[in-house]
């Protein structure tokens, strides 16, 4: 196969190739923010479930909350194929999801139930997430510059 005959590389995989491998710090806020996703759709599936088949005191707040859960899902998700694929914009809905998910975390500590160890993890996971995705190398992984560098 000539030179001419071989495709040239689509315009993301040559800037993923100059950018060099991803770094590891950008791969584990990708995943927590898929887990975060997974969990979502599994517990929005549950409360869907649960409301169609089970004796849910309110139907319609079951089945409510449950559609709500898997459509709120797709915001962690989405960041998550962005923080993996390096585009700038996934770090936005990214932290959106880690702060969004602190609230949630503070109110199943504060319960008297199983709910407490759960929240533990969750806050966890959000910290945690937090901290990778405003590390600088993430940041200059997904290609965002810093305040004061627009001119560079």
């Amino acid at each position: 196969m000539s030179s001419e005959q071989t495709p040239a590389p689509t315009s993301a995989a040559a800037e993923a190739e100059e950018a060099g491998p991803r770094p590891g710090r950008l791969t584990a806020a990708a995943a927590l923010a898929a887990v975060e996703g997974l969990a979502l759709v599994v517990g929005g599936v549950w409360m869907l479930v649960e409301g169609l088949t089970g004796h849910p005191d309110d139907r319609t707040s079951a089945v409510t909350g449950g559609v709500t859960l898997i459509v709120l899902a797709l915001l962690p998700l989405l960041a998550a194929r962005g923080l993996i694929g390096r585009k700038g914009w996934s770090r936005g809905p990214a932290v959106i999801t880690q702060i969004m998910a602190l609230p949630v975390a503070y109110t199943m500590v504060r319960a008297d139930s199983l709910a407490v160890p759960a929240g533990i993890v969750l806050a966890v996971v959000a910290v945690a997430g937090l901290v990778l995705l405003v590390n600088p190398t993430t940041t200059e992984a997904l290609g965002i510059r810093g305040p004061g560098s627009a001119g560079k």
